[in-house]
């Protein structure tokens, strides 16, 4: 914006910058030079202990006087100047003792360029000893001036009360919290202490801050140390470690909190504006999956023109995110509703390049439509998330989702063969195994019916399965979230239902490396950690919420509904799950079925599905998954 030619110069906020920066660069000059001055004298008295010989005090001024200049071009010319005072750090130590040697280093060779002007330069010991000093006073000044204004920042504005905070993990995250807490503008904290389980961290101090215990005594020093509020910043802590601290801050009636995960401290976007109430998925007891592997992701998809069906949905919306950031050729967003499809695009396109983002409102069971999409941009992967998913309703609408999860699923894998697609990848589900469900079981019989086309042409097909998502549209976690914000009654199936959960962006991470390493026709089963029992789910989502389960919001068990079995399966024995080189990635082959078999299945299906008789087509279904 120009500048307000109306306006008095000394007012004008461009003018008033300037000042304030040239006043900034002049005091920082006025300190550098107060300090090398000293540096001089002190290595001029050190030398001679205090008794400088009269010969040398003669030239004393135009020894200062070269040195300083070539100590402030080099500091100059090592960017030194350029390190703003208030956030030096250890990494900024090597420039200044670079830049310090770079001109002691010039000092002494004007020694041997000029031997007979001794009047400019001072003796070796002399020059020496000043480049220590100088280097320590330089470094000096400036941490003194951090260490003044952090504690001007974390000190209490007047009349104000400060928050009493006990950090739970005296790790990196810790470390980094315990930081930007000190540092906070306004102030408003007070670190009191760590606890940590390692023993060996007890009686020690982070940021001069003590270690105090471990987390078995978190309720005696939040009692001892009057605490306000307790964050958790241990990385991938346990179910039960969770647990055991949401449980202790309610009956003691703290705030929790629980800071960024380890891979956000690393890339420097921790703050006190990222910390955040434990959720439920802090309650999964998981190790931390790192999302920071782009260099698999980047030689997969970047680059690469990828096609993604069903990019509205919980799961393609955060494919197409994952996939963006590997710099794709193009970007194809399929997706058949409308509404969907312009909340995801609106999304990327603020992020995107804009030319390589293309959103295509489409239906997959629509062959032309496909062919069309496919023939105009020439998609090296597709990722095929669209799906009828929903259990419950899918056992009254078995047609449709015949059509949709299986025949439409099958022509989409043959449109991609025809045009020569690299990979196409199935997003399936742990429901597959030994389908109880006609939603599993149209998954099931999609994984073979995409199986067989592997090896017809260069396409490789692959599936993935994966048990539930955390936060995905129409999951348990989101009803829970609803019944309890009405008050209750939440409704569970039954005590011993369990299932496996993810987060979306843990899910979609795992795909696309699984995806990565597909040679075609595996199976991959992401490890989705120890399975969660749906009723205790409830209660810690109860607990999350600041009430009691059964006294506050009322639990009620209703029976499994159809199709739903209690204990869901990733794998099965005789699919041989096997290891990948990624930890949390194994890999299967189900047994492939003859060519005419698959053949006769989808004419079967093609016929069921197009009288609209579901229990004709339930049958048909169950039929095709049986000895598969």
């Amino acid at each position: 914006m120009d500048a307000d030619p109306d306006r008095p110069a000394a007012l004008n906020p461009r003018n008033s910058g300037r000042v304030i920066l040239w006043l900034t660069r002049g005091l920082s000059f006025v300190a550098d030079t107060t300090v090398m001055l000293l540096a001089f004298v002190a290595s001029y008295a050190l030398r001679f202990n205090f008794d400088v010989p009269s010969r040398h005090l003669e030239n004393l001024a135009k020894v200062f006087l070269t040195t300083a200049v070539l100590q402030y071009c080099s500091l100059l010319a090592w960017g030194c100047q350029r390190v703003v005072w208030r956030y030096i750090t250890a990494s900024d130590v090597p420039r200044f003792i670079a830049a310090v040697s770079t001109s002691t280093a010039v000092t002494v060779a004007i020694r041997f360029v000029l031997p007979h002007m001794p009047g400019i330069r001072p003796p070796f010991s002399i020059a020496l000893i000043n480049g220590v000093l100088v280097v320590g006073g330089l470094l000096m000044a400036r941490l003194l001036w951090r260490l003044t204004m952090d504690g001007r920042r974390g000190a209490s504005w007047p009349g104000s009360t400060r928050r009493r905070v006990l950090l739970v993990g005296a790790g990196s995250v810790g470390n980094a919290v315990a930081r930007e807490l000190r540092q906070h503008p306004g102030g408003g904290c007070e670190v009191v202490g760590f606890l940590d389980d390692n023993p060996a961290k007890h009686g020690t101090a982070i940021q001069g801050v003590p270690v105090r215990g471990a987390l078995v005594e978190l309720a005696a020093f939040i009692r001892t140390l009057n605490v306000d509020e307790v964050i958790v910043t241990i990385v991938g802590a346990s179910r039960e470690t969770m647990r055991q601290i949401v449980r202790t801050c309610e009956e003691m009636q703290v705030k929790l909190s629980i800071a960024p995960g380890y891979y956000e401290i690393l890339d420097g976007s921790v703050s006190v504006s990222r910390l955040r109430e434990v959720d439920i998925s802090d309650l999964l007891g998981r190790p931390e999956i790192a999302l920071g592997d782009d260099a698999t992701l980047a030689r997969f998809a970047g680059g690469k023109r990828v096609l993604v069906t069903g990019a509205g949905g919980s799961i393609g919306s955060e494919l197409a995110r994952q996939v963006l950031r590997a710099g794709p050729a193009d970007l194809v967003l399929v997706e058949r509703c409308e509404n969907a499809l312009f909340a995801i695009e609106r999304e990327l396109r603020a992020v995107s390049r804009g030319d390589n983002l293309h959103a295509r409102v489409a239906d997959i069971a629509d062959d032309d439509r496909m062919r069309t999409l496919f023939a105009a941009f020439r998609p090296e992967i597709v990722l095929h998330a669209a799906a009828h998913k929903h259990v419950p309703l899918m056992e009254v609408n078995v047609c449709e989702a015949i059509a949709n999860n299986v025949l439409a699923t099958r022509r989409l894998g043959e449109t991609a063969l025809a045009a020569g697609v690299e990979v196409f990848v199935l997003l399936s589900t742990d429901k597959a195994v030994n389908p109880a469900s006609v939603m599993g079981a149209t998954k099931r019989v999609a994984e073979l019916a995409l199986q067989a086309l592997n090896g017809a042409g260069r396409t490789r097909f692959v599936a993935v399965r994966f048990g539930n998502v955390l936060g995905a549209s129409g999951s348990v976690v989101p009803i829970f979230r609803e019944q309890i914000r009405r008050g209750g009654p939440v409704t569970v199936t039954h005590p011993d239902m369990r299932r496996y959960f993810m987060t979306i962006p843990e899910a979609v991470h795992l795909v696309l490396q699984a995806a990565a390493m597909a040679a075609g026709g595996e199976i991959f089963v992401l490890d989705m950690g120890e399975p969660v029992r749906i009723v205790e789910l409830a209660e810690e989502m109860i607990r999350l919420s600041g009430l009691q389960p059964y006294r506050d919001v009322p639990i009620v068990f209703t029976g499994p509904r159809p199709g739903e079995k209690l204990f869901e399966e990733l794998s099965t024995a005789e699919e041989a799950a096997g290891k990948t080189r990624h930890p949390r990635i194994f890999t299967g082959k189900i047994a492939a079925l003859a060519p005419a078999a698959i053949v006769a299945m989808l004419g079967d299906l093609t016929e069921a599905a197009a009288g609209c008789d579901d229990a004709v087509a339930r049958k048909s279904l169950m039929a095709a998954t049986q000895g598969t």
